[in-house]
C-alpha cells in the first residue's frame, strides 16, 4: 500500500493523507513529480513502460507521485534513482513550471547527466528500454502514438526551454 500526502487548493498540508489508488475527495490534491534529463548535446533521456503497466510499451520521461512524508525534492530524486538508476542531490533539479489540475499538482523538473545510455539502469517491472533521443526523435515518437498523451502535452509545453537547456540549438535536429 503506498499513501500519498493531502494538500489543499494552494497546495498547504492538511496533515491527512490519502491511499494510492482510491478516489480523491473534492479539495483534495496530491503530489506528483517529474524530471526531463539532458545530457547538453540536444538530447533527452526517455524510458520505455514495461509490459503490464498503463501504455506499455510507450516512451516517458521519469516521474511518479511523491510518497507520505516526502517534499517535491525528495520524491524526485528517489523517482529518478528508481526508475534509471541515476543518483543526483534535489537541489540540482531545477524545476521548469507547476500545474494544478482536479486532484494533483505537478512539479515538471529537469535535470543536466551526461552518460552512456548503458549506464542506465532499467527497472524490471516498471521500465524495459532507454534511450537518449533527440526533439526530432520526440517528435517522431510523438507522431507514431508511442509517447502517451499527456506525456507528449508536458513535453510540448516545455520544449522551449528544454531546447535552450539542453544545447539542442548546437545540434543538427
Amino acid at each position: 500500500m503506498e499513501w500519498n500526502d493531502i494538500y489543499d487548493e494552494h497546495r498547504v498540508f492538511t496533515g491527512r493523507t490519502h491511499l494510492r489508488g482510491t478516489a480523491w475527495q473534492p479539495g483534495e490534491y496530491g503530489l506528483v513529480v517529474c524530471v526531463w534529463v539532458y545530457d547538453g548535446q540536444g538530447r533527452i533521456l526517455l524510458t520505455r513502460r514495461a509490459r503490464g503497466k498503463t501504455f506499455a510499451g510507450t516512451w516517458e520521461n521519469s516521474g511518479g507521485a511523491a510518497m507520505a512524508g516526502e517534499d517535491s525534492r525528495t520524491a524526485i530524486r528517489r523517482e529518478l534513482l528508481e526508475e534509471t538508476g541515476i543518483e543526483a542531490r534535489p537541489e540540482e533539479f531545477r524545476l521548469l513550471r507547476t500545474v494544478r489540475d482536479e486532484n494533483c499538482f505537478y512539479d515538471h523538473y529537469c535535470l543536466h547527466r551526461e552518460l552512456p545510455i548503458e549506464q542506465v539502469v532499467l527497472r524490471p517491472g516498471e521500465t524495459d528500454a532507454a534511450q537518449w533521443a533527440t526533439f526530432r526523435q520526440i517528435h517522431d515518437l510523438i507522431g507514431a502514438g508511442l509517447i502517451c498523451d499527456v506525456i507528449a502535452r508536458q513535453f510540448l509545453e516545455e520544449e522551449p526551454v528544454l531546447r535552450c537547456l539542453a544545447g539542442a540549438g548546437r545540434i543538427a535536429q
